[in-house]
């Protein structure tokens, strides 16, 4: 075989390569996508059914909190879009994910404060249902927060571009989640 037939094959593999780990990206996307629609139409449902009760409950809610969390979110994004640049240098991709990494953590601390102030909200019994799926939603938000901060660390530290392309995308799609949650969960 010469060098010519040895570099398509090579070339052929890695692009189905790349398409397979593209696939599975695109799963794990969707499935987060569906997850939460799932829930938000839950909530958008019981709002429906207990109005009354969600718009008492919601002015418990900090919508101030959560609009400064939506600002750190969508810093945190532009960071994480800044090191899925082609162009980006290492020094420069591993510093934009650190940075996306640490406004993660600084999402954590603003959202536990936020909390702090509405857990004591959710055992009152008019309350209850709205806090329950609130919690559920926001928590598990959180939860993907936390461990995309943390991902976004362990990428940092040897950051191949094909995992760059992959927790970039996802912390893509946590930002997105929360801007679509931001409004129904505060302004609606």
């Amino acid at each position: 075989m010469n060098a010519s037939a040895r570099l398509q094959n090579m070339t052929v593999s890695t692009v189905a390569e790349e398409e397979g780990d593209t696939l599975l990206l695109w799963i794990l996307v969707w499935s987060e996508l569906i997850a939460f629609g799932i829930l938000l139409a839950g909530f958008l449902v019981m709002s429906l059914l207990e109005p009354e009760r969600f718009a008492l409950a919601r002015h418990y809610l900090n919508p101030g909190l959560a609009a400064l969390n939506t600002l750190i979110l969508l810093s945190s994004g532009w960071q994480a879009a800044l090191a899925a640049r082609r162009t980006a240098p290492p020094v420069e991709v591993r510093r934009s994910l650190v940075i996306a990494a640490f406004l993660g953590f600084a999402f954590m601390a603003v959202k536990l404060a936020e909390y702090a102030g509405e857990v004591g909200h959710a055992g009152e019994e008019a309350l209850s249902g709205f806090f329950e799926i609130y919690f559920l939603i926001t928590g598990f938000h959180l939860l993907h927060v936390v461990f995309g901060s943390v991902i976004l660390l362990i990428v940092a530290w040897r950051p191949a571009r094909q995992n760059v392309l992959m927790i970039t995308t996802l912390w893509h799609v946590i930002d997105l989640v929360w801007i679509v949650m931001f409004p129904i969960l505060y302004l609606a």
